[in-house]
């Protein structure tokens, strides 16, 4: 008798082979530039139970341009391991052909070109759609969001996150887990789970640390086509180093795999046939997790934007990696007998906004969080020459703006401007609105700080997040990307130990390197220390692009990698 692990591996490599998980069919449609909505939505119906998953939505309420990352490093065992490959690379891998629609929703060669073609991704009246589609075949079907959503936009940003509640309170989903919405701060979450939110609030990782005990509910029991399935949530186990934890006073969070392998073995005793970890975690720490806890049959993985249209297996464990701002939902159906998965079909379902009809009832509702703020949103602040993206280990051209904002409008010899992964595109010949400028920049601890630090200091804060990034350990992977610099050019080596890898740093005005001892004077924001004080990013980046009128953003050459 074939065995569970043996199916699922032959399973996933078919899927890759003749399109069992609808890749291979996507990739010939695409080709043939024939794709509708029904073909998008077309599914091999499998088994009894139907997972749908969205993830990072990042309050992106709209349609969206999203440039997918150029450079995305694994160290250690993971290098070269998706979803540590992009480009060419990752066309390659799975068997999708340059200029398709797929190329342009996975990858960023010719994203420009391909974006003036295909349009825009996303919105969530259009996720609607997609999500009532999926359960007009399956009424019973989980809908599971992994976090992220209440913050990134100017009317989460006004409304504390209110716009993004009021959504997907309409879209019913059947839990939800964390991350930046703890960032609203600690009686912001608190006034949402209790009063506003239609669906449970799931933390396994959570503990109130004055009690020592779960701050939220670690699961959720449902039981859907005959089948007693489990729930877990995994909030971002680093809130306190990553955010601010001043903000969420009283919480402690952690991989906690230990906590994991015993809420496993609760859930089971309670009759879980299928046991599902919604998680925020990151891409290679649930992959650590699922070889290290036995007994998840699937983890819907979240935090590291990660969209890959197979299953990764680990240990028994399917990975999901749906994507974020809006652009993909993913479907999973499994065949679930004798408390095994037998047979499964995927579908990561790219959301294209010109070819997926809009829910009316939800783009109503999205326009309705949208109307009062109508003039601000939609003022232009200026133009852009250039692509403005940002998602990559280092600098995108969003992030180069951003830093060059605060040099000059700070008056600062280098900029650091922060690794985040959220905030969508914009094409060349485009303007810039309020609006997206609140997309890279809307959260709730926006200070543009300007001080003096030492070359030793700065050396010191890029070699603490570069060991965020590349300790090959994923455990203490425990930040976004790089940080972004302004004003200065490095290099680091991927392979080195911390302390060893930040070398050459050197002011790209003058060519001069940066000396340990000498003070310069440094811009930054997004500051996780209570009290730091300055105007608002966003503030800075207006005047910066008003008193610009039309930016551009040379590529940046300034970093130098080794290793990769």
């Amino acid at each position: 008798m074939i065995s569970r692990r043996d199916f699922l591996q032959a399973s996933v490599a078919a899927s890759a082979i003749v399109g069992a998980s609808g890749v291979g069919n996507w990739s010939k449609l695409a080709a043939q530039q024939t794709l509708t909505q029904n073909q998008l939505l077309d599914f091999d119906t499998t088994g009894n139970v139907t997972l749908i998953h969205i993830t990072d939505i990042h309050a992106q309420l709209k349609p969206v341009y999203f440039r997918e990352p150029e450079i995305n490093i694994g160290v250690g065992a993971v290098d070269g391991l998706p979803p540590h490959v992009t480009g060419k690379d990752f066309l390659n891998l799975f068997n999708m052909e340059a200029g398709t629609r797929e190329a342009y929703a996975l990858t960023y060669d010719d994203f420009t070109s391909l974006a003036k073609g295909y349009g825009k991704m996303g919105g969530i009246d259009r996720v609607a759609t997609v999500i009532n589609s999926i359960r007009a075949a399956r009424p019973d079907a989980l809908l599971l969001d992994g976090g992220d959503t209440w913050q990134g936009s100017y009317t989460a940003q006004m409304t504390n996150g209110q716009d993004m509640v009021n959504v997907m309170n309409a879209l019913k989903p059947d839990a939800m887990t964390s991350h930046w919405e703890f960032t609203l701060g600690i009686d912001r979450v608190t006034e949402i789970v209790d009063n506003d939110l239609d669906f449970p609030f799931l933390g396994a990782n959570i503990f109130d640390t004055e009690w020592d005990e779960r701050a939220y509910e670690p699961y959720k029991m449902f039981e859907r086509g005959g089948v007693k399935i489990a729930v877990i949530g995994q909030a971002f186990p680093y809130m306190p180093i990553a955010n601010p934890g001043w903000m969420f006073p009283g919480l402690s969070f952690g991989v906690r795999e230990d906590n994991m392998a015993e809420l496993v073995s609760e859930v089971r005793g309670l009759g879980a046939e299928l046991v599902v970890l919604l998680s925020h975690n990151g891409f290679d720490v649930d992959r650590k997790l699922a070889g290290s806890v036995d007994g998840i049959d699937v983890i819907l993985t979240g935090h590291t934007h990660d969209a890959l249209p197979e299953p990764v297996l680990v240990n028994d464990t399917m990975l999901i990696a749906s994507g974020s701002n809006g652009k993909f939902v993913t479907r999973l159906d499994l065949d679930v007998r004798d408390g095994e998965v037998k047979g499964f079909s995927h579908k990561l379902i790219p959301i294209f906004s010109d070819v997926i009809q809009s829910d009316p009832m939800v783009a109503q509702l999205i326009e309705a969080q949208r109307a009062p703020f109508e003039d601000q949103l939609t003022e232009v602040i200026g133009k852009t020459d250039s692509l403005l993206y940002r998602r990559g280990n280092f600098n995108g051209t969003w992030d180069d703006l951003i830093c060059n904002a605060l040099i000059e409008e700070r008056e600062a010899d280098i900029a650091l401007s922060p690794g985040f992964r959220w905030g969508p595109s914009l094409l060349p010949g485009g303007d810039i609105t309020r609006e997206d400028i609140f997309n890279c920049t809307g959260m709730s601890y926006p200070a543009a700080y300007r001080s003096e630090m030492t070359g030793e200091l700065i050396h010191t804060i890029m070699e603490d997040v570069a060991d965020n990034l590349f300790n090959p350990d994923p455990y203490y992977q425990q930040g976004g990307d790089m940080v972004r610099m302004g004003g200065m050019g490095y290099s680091i080596d991927v392979t080195k130990k911390q302390g060893d890898r930040i070398t050459d740093m050197t002011m790209l005005k003058t060519g001069e390197k940066i000396e340990p001892s000498k003070t310069y004077v440094v811009a930054g924001w997004a500051s996780v220390n209570e009290g730091t004080e300055g105007p608002a990013i966003w503030d800075v980046v207006e005047d910066y692009v008003r008193r610009k009128g039309t930016v551009t953003v040379d590529p940046n050459q300034s970093v130098k990698v080794i290793g990769a």
